[in-house]
């Protein structure tokens, strides 16, 4: 396909040494950063969450034993970081970037091109734009949204479109054959809850969760949104909004494993705050997840 302009602000270094280019690729998985943290509500920083996870990738392995693949079995791309403006105004800032998410990709047909796009936030305010592309694209999407808070309030302070509100503007958008799955959550309000048991969206252990994954058909498409607060802080303090009674690791290993031999269409991975975890020890544990996640995409975007 014809290749397609992306606009960034100045060059970042490249994803574990993916390619680096400001095009579009049919065929092709391609890795695109929103650093922007405006409506944080506790603690920011995740402004710097993927320049973070580029920076720290460099010094970690290409390959998974986990899945015994390797990154480079197939090429991805790096585009960047999407720019926020010049405005100080922090509605105005998320808007310029959602703006140029929607003219770089909102053209692109993502499953006739066989396009696979991982977005690295940020706050998890900025998985709107992806969302919202992947359910105008795919009418059957599952929608798979990990997470320590339910993010389903109809705004938060203000911010229509705030970090705690994310998945609500995303049902704005379902179709019915669309799907919500949630699982880790452990904070919410009285409503949230109530709305989750009523529709049948969240999922209340792991064996619960792992075989609704398992479940789903082979050739139905899955999305997934994963805010870093879904793990224990124990393993992973550099986020914004910390949460006791996480997943590890190893469970999401599990998760990956089945995705493998699904129809993993494309996803994002939200909230790392670097500078909240000194050790950098949150940007080595978040750079090995979105390792194992960009495997499974490059698998299923090479034909």
């Amino acid at each position: 396909m014809a290749s397609l302009e992306v606009k960034t602000d100045t060059p970042v270094r490249e994803f574990f040494g993916a390619q680096t280019d400001a095009a579009v690729y049919a065929n092709g998985t391609h890795i695109i950063g929103f650093g922007f943290d405006g409506t944080a509500c506790f603690r920011k920083g995740t402004r710097n969450g993927p320049d973070g996870l580029r920076s720290v990738s460099e010094d970690i392995e290409s390959y998974s034993p986990y899945l015994d693949a390797d990154l480079f079995d197939h090429p991805f791309y790096d585009l960047g970081n999407l720019s926020l403006g010049s405005s100080d105004d922090v509605e105005a800032q998320w808007q310029h970037a959602t703006d140029q998410f929607d003219q770089v990709f909102g053209p692109i047909n993502l499953e006739a091109d066989n396009i696979r796009v991982l977005t690295l936030g940020g706050e998890h305010s900025i998985s709107y734009a992806p969302i919202r592309k992947y359910l105008q694209q795919y009418p059957e999407l599952v929608l798979l949204h990990l997470d320590a808070h339910a993010d389903l309030r109809d705004g938060f302070l203000g911010y229509h479109y705030s970090h705690a509100s994310i998945i609500r503007r995303a049902l704005d958008h379902f179709g019915p054959g669309h799907e919500l799955i949630q699982y880790g959550i452990r904070s919410g309000t009285r409503d949230e809850y109530r709305f989750m048991n009523e529709h049948g969206t969240v999922r209340k252990s792991r064996k619960e969760f792992l075989d609704s994954v398992m479940a789903i058909p082979a050739d139905r498409p899955i999305y997934l949104t994963l805010d870093l607060d879904y793990f224990d802080p124990a393993f992973l303090p550099g986020t914004g909004t910390p949460e006791p009674g996480g997943e590890d690791f190893h469970s999401y290993v599990s998760l990956m494993k089945i995705l493998r031999q699904k129809n993993l269409v494309g996803a994002d991975v939200v909230e790392l705050s670097p500078e909240i975890d000194p050790t950098g020890n949150s940007d080595v544990f978040a750079a090995k997840i979105v390792r194992e996640l960009l495997i499974i995409l490059n698998e299923k975007g090479a034909r």
